[in-house]
């Protein structure tokens, strides 16, 4: 089960509310959840197995893990809301909808405001509030807007010209601009003035005023009065504790840096807030960099700069310090965005909020980095450096492996290892295709279109056996291949497991690609021996150091993907050799034969009379010649 593969990150996970997601390995996110404490929630998910066939897809499926932490629930499941409408992921059924949690509209492009519930924040000059959640605490708080400030909740045409006020009115819950001499145009500005600041969180006057009216009345014993006022209060204070940085209509568009500077190196949480929304959170690193040398002044402004290089420009910049040349910055970044865009440090309020949250996230998120297996692997990077004589720290290192049985069903694998982690949603598979088809005869289509030898013919063998060389240059020829035409990201160390042989081979695939500035090692089984270009003795490392772990570690993943690919390969040739090789015998009627006698074996022994109503007659007598033709030979 792959989440039992994520204890180790489960267990560092903070108690905190928050965010997570589960990413499969492709890379995609495939739930998001949200928590009241993170390690707990995250946690019952190592014995949730068999609970139901969602989760147990979702728990076979899941390879990686990432968590955002949060002020409260409430935030949590606003942040939720957020990335499930933006990532739309797999798993998350229920709330995979065109809805949203409402907002509260003020209408204030009408020249008699109302407050309204809406879906979701549109640009039409109206002021909105919210996500208010649940969806009843909204309509409590506009029907507050009605009792405390007069606002309208009518679809009348507004005159100032009505005979009288209507029942509204009369109870309190309507200023009536319907009528001119009960409340004039300007009267009625003022309450909606009064509204859009409730509305904007300004809340403790109004609390202030209800506390002194509740008070009044019950002296004055109107306790009917005074229980309005109280529940009032209670909702307003429940309006102002509520309030949400994750989310708010008012915040529009921008983005928040939080920067976490620590002496193993730097860490940036950028959250990005479209429409008043935190739709996405991008994580960058910065490993060169030491407090001793380095400011936090530094680290932020070379991360927008960098980040903006290849990221659009929203119109204003949270950062938490200011940066050098801020008026040159903001320049740079309004002709990016052919708009003015503002570089801004806030001080207080809901922006100050949301970049305190993105520097708890980046706190968070430089702890599991920079943890002490993070400095192990930090040190063995730093050896493998040495030793190798590389010229950078050797952060992404690829490995290649290559699986076969006497040239049958030959495999390759790639495995990828960041700071020392194994990446498995980058892990990649490949099927040799060059192997024993110089011929024209035996060979075939496999389902998937692509062209490889017949499982009766071998492949090219040399003195040491089947072509290991040839299938290494191949696969690494291919994945390299792939990744010019996306631009990488490339490797600064490729491991393949083997000797001088798949060195070579590698190394002749690079130069065919163009890509003689990467640097590989060949590792041997039998006595661990790191092979590299032009070295006449490989190097020996001591059978303790931390690089020559990660190396073995690293190929020992390759190989046990690998080996479990050919497996898979095998059993596919094994089937497909039986039953596909019949004329007429298609998917479907594979399909109906298995689902009729269970098994291979039974097919093989199954009498004409027993074929015929799945097949016909044709068909059955061409299932049973095929299955005598051996006999017969």
């Amino acid at each position: 089960m792959a989440i039992r593969d994520l204890r180790d990150a489960i267990a560092r996970l903070p108690e905190q509310p928050g965010v997570y997601l589960y990413f499969n390995d492709r890379g995609e996110t495939i739930y998001v959840g949200r928590a009241r404490a993170l390690r707990d929630r995250v946690r019952s998910y190592l014995g949730a197995y068999g609970s139901s066939p969602k989760t147990d897809a979702l728990l076979d499926e899941a390879v990686r893990l990432e968590v955002i932490v949060t002020d409260s629930v409430v935030e949590a499941l606003a942040l939720e809301n957020n990335l499930i409408k933006a990532r739309s992921p797999r798993y998350n059924i229920l709330l995979r909808d065109d809805k949203n949690y409402p907002y509260l509209q003020l209408t204030t492009a009408e020249e008699f405001p109302r407050v309204l519930v809406a879906r979701e924040v549109a640009r039409d000059g109206n002021v909105y509030a919210g996500p208010f959640m649940p969806a009843a605490f909204a309509r409590k708080t506009m029907s507050l807007t009605h009792r405390l400030f007069g606002i309208r909740s009518c679809n009348e045409v507004i005159t100032g010209q009505r005979d009288r006020p209507c029942l509204e009115y009369d109870i309190k819950r309507c200023a009536a601009p319907c009528v001119s001499e009960v409340c004039s145009p300007e009267q009625y500005a003022e309450s909606v003035e009064q509204t859009r600041l409730f509305l904007e969180g300004r809340t403790d006057d109004v609390i202030d005023s209800l506390r002194s009216q509740m008070r009044e009345a019950a002296d004055e014993e109107r306790y009917e009065r005074a229980a309005q006022c109280r529940d009032a209060m209670r909702t307003v204070e429940t309006l102002r504790d509520r309030q949400q940085k994750m989310a708010t209509s008012r915040l529009g568009d921008r983005d928040a840096f939080g920067v976490k500077l620590g002496p193993a190196g730097g860490v940036i949480q950028v959250f990005q807030m479209r429409r008043g929304r935190v739709v996405e959170r991008v994580e960058l690193v910065a490993d060169d960099v030491r407090p001793a040398t380095d400011s936090e002044r530094d680290l932020v402004q070379a991360a927008v700069q960098q980040f903006y290089a290849t990221h659009d420009v929203p119109p204003e910049v949270h950062v938490p310090v200011e940066v050098d040349e801020r008026e040159e910055v903001e320049r740079w970044l309004s002709v990016r965005a052919g708009r003015r865009v503002k570089l801004h440090v806030p001080k207080r309020g809901d922006t100050r909020g949301l970049l305190e949250l993105a520097s708890r996230n980046a706190g968070l998120a430089y702890d599991s980095r920079y943890s002490e297996d993070a400095q192990v692997h930090a040190g063995a990077l730093e050896e493998l450096r040495r030793v190798l004589d590389l010229p950078v720290t050797p952060h992404r290192v690829e490995c290649f492996d290559i699986s076969t049985v006497q040239g049958r069903e030959t495999v390759g694998s790639l495995v990828v290892c960041e700071d020392g982690r194994m990446q498995r949603g980058e892990y990649r598979k490949f099927r040799v295709q060059g192997l024993g088809m110089a011929g024209g005869r035996g060979r075939r289509r496999s389902r998937a279109g692509s062209r490889r030898p017949d499982a009766a013919t071998p492949a090219r063998e040399g003195p040491a056996g089947p072509d290991d060389f040839a299938a290494m240059e191949e696969v690494v020829l291919r994945r390299y291949r792939g990744l010019l035409e996306e631009g990488g990201p490339f490797p600064d160390l490729v491991v393949v497991d083997g000797g001088k042989g798949q060195l070579t081979s590698a190394y002749r695939a690079f130069e065919t690609l163009g890509l003689s500035n990467l640097v590989a090692v060949g590792i041997a089984k039998r006595d661990e021996e790191l092979y590299t270009r032009g070295a006449p003795e490989p190097v020996r490392l001591p059978k303790t150091s931390p690089a020559l772990h990660l190396i073995q570690r690293a190929r020992d993943e390759a190989h046990r993907f690998a080996v479990t690919y050919h497996r898979r390969a095998r059993r596919m040739r094994d089937f497909e050799s039986e039953l596909d090789l019949i004329p007429g015998i298609g998917p479907r009627r594979r399909r109906a034969l298995l689902e009729r006698f269970g098994s291979l074996a039974n097919v093989r022994r199954a009498s004409r009379e027993e074929l015929l109503p799945v097949l016909g007659a044709k068909l059955a007598d061409a299932v049973l010649k095929h299955f005598t033709r051996p006999m017969q030979a």
